[in-house]
Order: C-alpha cells, then sequence, then structure tokens
C-alpha cells in the first residue's frame, strides 16, 4: 500500500510539472503542486522505507521528471498547440507619409513627449524634440525619423 501511494504522488507531482511547464507557465498553483507532491513523495519513502529506498525514489522522481519532461518536448503534442500563424498586418500610416518636414500644426493632446497634433488637416502622431508641449500649442515639424514625426514649439 505504502508503494501506490508513493507511486500515485509522484504520478501527480510529474502530472503537475508537465502542466506547469507546457499548459500554464510561471509559478502558479501546478508548480507549487508538482514540487509539493515529488518531495512529499521523497520525504514519505524515506520516512516509511528507510534510506535505501528513499535515495531509489529520489533519483526516480528526477530521472521521470526529466524524462517526462524530453517526452512531452519530442513528441508532436507541442506541434499540434504551437501558433503557426505570422503576423502580415501593419500599421496604416498614410497620414504620417503626407507630413513633410517645415509643416506646421497644433496639438490636439499634450505631448508628453508622444501625443496627437493637426498637421496639414489630418491628425497624426508626433513625438516632442522639446520636451512637454501643452494641447492647443502651435507646432512645427522638424524632423521625420523612421515614420516618426519630430515637432518643437513654432514661435
Amino acid at each position: 500500500m505504502e508503494y501506490l501511494i508513493i507511486i500515485g504522488v509522484i504520478l501527480l507531482g510529474v502530472l503537475f510539472f508537465l502542466v506547469e511547464v507546457f499548459v500554464i507557465p510561471g509559478t502558479s498553483i501546478a508548480g507549487i503542486g508538482a514540487i509539493a507532491c515529488l518531495c512529499y513523495s521523497v520525504f514519505y519513502a524515506y520516512a516509511t522505507k528507510g534510506v535505501v529506498e528513499g535515495s531509489i525514489v529520489l533519483g526516480a522522481v528526477v530521472i521521470l521528471s526529466v524524462g517526462a519532461l524530453i517526452w512531452l518536448m519530442r513528441s508532436r503534442t507541442l506541434q499540434k498547440m504551437a501558433l503557426k500563424k505570422e503576423i502580415d498586418s501593419s500599421v496604416d500610416n498614410q497620414a504620417e507619409r503626407s507630413v513633410s518636414i517645415g509643416d506646421t500644426g497644433i496639438t490636439n493632446t499634450r505631448l508628453a513627449l508622444i501625443g496627437r497634433a493637426q498637421i496639414g488637416g489630418q491628425e497624426v502622431e508626433v513625438k516632442s524634440v522639446d520636451g512637454f508641449i501643452d494641447e492647443h500649442t502651435p507646432i512645427k515639424v522638424v524632423r521625420i525619423d523612421q515614420g516618426t514625426l519630430l515637432v518643437a514649439r513654432n514661435n
């Protein structure tokens, strides 16, 4: 009966371990349950069967945990769960492409380095080079860097 308890707790611990690694990663109930089950099985074996059988159970726990991890990684189960779709969409920045250096406008929102502004009749996202700029302040496009409009106060 004691062997069935030890084997059952080990299998439950390995199952929790696999759930923790592949289904809900992070420190969660499954991970804590896996550690508790595996440690309890080793403790129970040492307490009831002695040092020799406790050491055998400890070795079996390590081998089963690593073996189950390797087996699941090589199985096709992970291939079925894996996401295979690639993201091929992009942000529409047509308004930003129609703006050129020297264009003027007015901020729609407070530019806490980044915000929205009205330039050339279009609302675009801009980045301030002057620090914070309040809303409804006249601005001027001073540079365009990789699609980002850099603006400064227009005096």
